[in-house]
């Protein structure tokens, strides 16, 4: 009997509209229309309805990217939050049946400051486009990144940035730091953590690997989208991330590669794990 995977797609956009969260349920809709695949995917709503899935009920988790702080205000949702990822870890630490998680952005922010496995402070100015990310030495070797170049390429959107990672709690968690940002020469600051392996199950990434071409043309086209854009950053950024929107070489690399791979090698485990139970 084929193995139907369950996938929990956690919405952390409290509400405002954006393209990440329909770019996770393609990516997740075509994992599962593969051939060899089955299975659903769910959407849970955690900042605004603080819905959190059963670790019982789902293989894999995608927690999205969102607006806002990442350091602790006291939220409710919040501590829902933080005890999903506590009980997913430990989960993964004490039973067979691993569970896989992917972290975005606002997500990755959050696990490192509840983790305390590095600092998120806030920028001093906003990053917003399409950079060049970095591979670390471990990055070359990370498996999820595989078919793409050194550095590769991916929509950022952030006011807060990880730095000064742990090494050691890393290594007590088998992690590694796989990327960072590009270097800035005139600006006297470390360079920004942009992914972090937590485990062998648990992946996180500053930037936006969901990102696809179509939905990002069309949403930074929207004249209210365009003026901002423009005058926050000028017409010059805002032509240039165009160019690169329709550039195959970079964002939609990122959308065909990183994702994929982790939802293929979750799969995988998953199969593998099952094998062994029989």
């Amino acid at each position: 009997m084929s193995t139907k995977y369950r996938i929990a797609i956690l919405d952390m956009n409290a509400g405002e509209p954006n393209e990440g969260m329909r770019c996770l349920k393609m990516l997740a809709g075509e994992f599962l229309e593969q051939e060899g695949y089955e299975g659903h995917y769910d959407v849970f709503e955690v900042r605004i309805n603080g819905e959190i899935p059963l670790l019982e009920e789902y293989d894999i988790y995608l927690s999205s990217g969102g607006p806002g702080s990442p350091l602790v205000s006291g939220e409710e949702w919040e501590y829902k939050y933080f005890g999903f990822l506590d009980a997913l870890l430990l989960h993964n630490l004490s039973k067979p049946d691993k569970k896989h998680l992917f972290l975005i952005c606002h997500s990755f922010q959050l696990a490192c400051v509840h983790w305390d496995l590095a600092k998120v402070t806030k920028r001093r100015t906003t990053s917003f486009g399409i950079y060049p990310i970095f591979k670390t030495n471990s990055g070359e070797h990370e498996i999820l990144f595989e078919g793409l170049a050194n550095p590769f390429f991916a929509v950022d959107s952030r006011d807060y940035q990880v730095v000064g990672p742990s090494e050691w709690k890393l290594d007590t968690l088998d992690g590694k730091v796989l990327c960072r940002e590009k270097v800035r020469s005139h600006v006297p600051l470390e360079r920004a953590v942009m992914a972090i392996r937590y485990s062998r199950e648990i992946f996180g990434v500053q930037f936006h690997p969901e990102a696809d071409s179509e939905g990002m043309l069309r949403h930074f086209k929207k004249e209210e989208k365009r003026n901002k854009i423009i005058k926050k950053f000028g017409k010059l950024k805002y032509l240039n991330m165009l160019e690169q929107l329709v550039d195959d070489e970079k964002i939609m690399r990122t959308n065909q590669t990183i994702i994929p791979n982790f939802l293929r090698l979750a799969a995988e485990s998953i199969d593998a794990q099952k094998l062994q139970s029989v």
